[in-house]
């Protein structure tokens, strides 16, 4: 007699194991990574159940929900299971996730340490592919007036506008400056360029009384500050 074969099917799976009924009965903290993303794409295919595939995606990225959310569609789709409906449920679900720190750190209202810069840009800047460029304008009680990309560039670099940081910084009142920049590459170490962009930056604003305190380059996990290097 021939054998039946083996349905990698949730559906067969007891309810204890099935991620959904888990999450319902024991709640969201109880499921690994993987099982959360097999609820979100829902099934696998007739080899490998959702939550196989889930694994095996992660084991791509390390299991490091992190590097998950900077695949793009196309990326998440080159698996095989993972269709563009599935890829966009994934991409939407880490961006939520992205948004939510984010909004947490915008509760920061007040600036008392370099950590504290990084915990106020690090969910909207520390993840991206590409560089961008932020100023957080403060008064003279280091209260944030405002915190904006000033410029958006590639993966090497970005321009600054010495004229418009000025010009925003006279806008908002703002008599301190905090210039901050991410490093895609993950490296801390400033470029000549940054130290270029920050000496021109720091000139400029004293001619109108107000102060360059910091330069922070952030990324993923950790920060530079150009203060507490000495550099300003």
């Amino acid at each position: 007699m021939q054998e039946k074969p083996t349905s990698f099917s949730i559906k067969n799976w007891s309810d204890d194991d099935k991620p959904r009924e888990k999450l319902v009965h024991k709640g969201k903290a109880v499921l690994s990574d993987a099982e959360l993303i097999a609820i979100l794409i829902g099934s696998g295919s007739r080899n490998e159940s959702a939550v196989e595939l889930s694994k095996r995606i992660l084991a791509s990225v390390n299991n490091n929900l992190n590097e998950l959310g900077k695949l793009s569609i196309k990326q998440l789709m080159a698996f095989k299971g993972i269709g563009e409906a599935k890829a966009v449920t994934i991409a939407a679900a880490l961006e939520i996730g992205r948004r939510r720190r984010g909004g947490d750190g915008l509760k920061i209202t007040k600036i008392n340490s370099s950590s504290s810069v990084f915990d106020l840009l690090q969910p909207k800047m520390g993840e991206l592919p590409h560089e961008e460029f932020w100023i957080v304008y403060l008064n003279n009680s280091n209260k944030v007036l405002f915190a904006g990309q000033q410029s958006k560039g590639g993966i090497t670099g970005t321009l600054v506008d010495v004229r418009l940081v000025l010009k925003h910084a006279l806008e908002l009142g703002a008599v301190g400056l905090i210039l901050a920049h991410n490093h895609p590459s993950g490296t801390l170490k400033p470029s000549e360029a940054d130290k270029q962009i920050t000496q021109k930056l720091k000139i400029a604003s004293q001619a109108l009384d107000i102060k360059v305190l910091d330069h922070i380059i952030i990324t993923q996990k950790e920060y530079f500050s150009f203060a507490d290097e000495g550099l300003l």
